[in-house]
């Protein structure tokens, strides 16, 4: 695996819309500034993307130029880092662009740089996974950086500082407090903090061994799911109707999305999860547990769960189906021997800690603590 220098003063980050291209919306132009400013104090150099600002419209109509900017990159030399603006719902549309362009795969190898980012990125991240790039599960500009409030949440803060150093050794704990989604991310919104909970659960463990050992490997379940499961567009009528209606290709695209997936081998094999600890967590959709039973089983007949060493699953969002959930992992994982913790700060669910792809975990339940060997 390849293995990225981490961020420093002076360096150079681009900030790039690969699925969503909301950013560029002049609606947002207070969470653009608020991100720019936020990078600035870490002492970092803002830049963003060539389409990055071409907002919503353009971004949909133009995965190829989402391609193009990831190109141009890891081409560019004086790019230490890369953070995408927010996730979305249809990045693999940027596959055939991407792992069918030597230039991009060896530009990757020969230029590794610092990747972050959430929810419909795990497409992304496991596209670099595959061609042997270490990238890093948990944030994003708009999510983060451009933190409402005027300052990245505490915890959430303290995780985007420690990209500062190797992880080695870094301690993940759990949050004293847990916000709900914001409702409105209007201007008027700016300087208000999101409402938040005295964390009254810490980490859980389901089942299993409070102490277990692997190398991490997961993302959002919901993209997960989806690239499993063909055809499904049903899965998107609500959430897509509207860009249904205006892009009829997008239809005939997401039906192809586990055509695409596998055709690229973006997913891991079900050897190449093998010793692995798979984290997984819900999106801001908050699946139904019905659903989620769905994505679970998407997973286990790629013979995901018989080779794991454990399970680390993420908090859910306003804790939405907080004990469904923990009553559908059991019940599809069906092996009461395998570990599970449940309820860690990463994903959807605010404040948001950072895992890196291929780091080897030591999770010790009693001592609620994972440790990034």
């Amino acid at each position: 695996m390849l293995y990225p220098m981490p961020l420093k003063k002076g360096d150079k980050v681009a900030v790039i819309s690969l699925s969503s291209g909301i950013i560029g919306e002049p609606y947002c132009a207070h969470e653009k500034e608020l991100g720019e400013k936020k990078l600035r104090e870490f002492g970092l150099e803002p830049v963003f993307t060539e389409y990055a600002l071409m907002g919503n419209d353009f971004i949909m109509r133009h995965p190829e130029a989402r391609a193009a900017d990831l190109k141009s990159a890891f081409l560019d030399d004086s790019v230490k880092g890369i953070i995408t603006a927010i996730g979305g719902i249809e990045t693999f549309r940027t596959f055939p662009y991407l792992m069918e362009d030597k230039e991009f795969i060896n530009a990757v190898k020969e230029h590794p740089k610092f990747f972050l980012g959430f929810s419909d990125t795990t497409n992304n991240h496991f596209m670099f996974h595959r061609l042997g790039l270490q990238t890093f599960y948990g944030q994003a500009f708009m999510c983060d950086l451009a933190e409402l409030s005027g300052d990245m949440l505490p915890y959430s803060k303290a995780q985007f500082e420690s990209c500062f150093a190797p992880y080695h050794g870094r301690r993940i704990t759990p949050s004293d407090v847990w916000y709900e989604e914001r409702a409105d991310f209007s201007a008027g919104a700016v300087g208000t903090m999101p409402i938040f909970h005295k964390e009254e659960h810490g980490y859980e463990l389901l089942q299993g061994s409070p102490v277990f050992e692997g190398e991490l490997l997961g993302g959002c379940i919901d993209s997960m799911g989806e690239m499993l499961i063909a055809g499904n567009t049903d899965r998107f009528g609500e959430i897509l109707a509207h860009e249904f209606e205006i892009y009829p290709q997008l239809k005939e695209e997401f039906a192809k999305q586990s055509e695409i997936t596998r055709k690229y081998n973006i997913f891991p094999t079900a050897d190449e999860w093998r010793g692995k600890i798979l984290f997984a967590e819900t999106s801001e959709v908050m699946p139904t547990p019905e659903i989620l039973r769905e994505y679970l089983a998407a997973l286990k007949n790629e013979g995901v769960f018989e080779n794991i060493n454990g399970i680390i699953i993420g908090k859910p969002m306003n804790e939405k189906y907080y004990e469904e959930y923990k009553s559908v992992w059991r019940e599809v994982v069906d092996n009461a021997e395998l570990p599970m913790l449940y309820n860690v700060n990463f994903g959807h669910g605010s404040p948001r800690a950072i895992l890196p792809y291929g780091a080897i975990a030591h999770v010790d339940a009693e001592k609620q603590e994972i440790t990034l060997l």
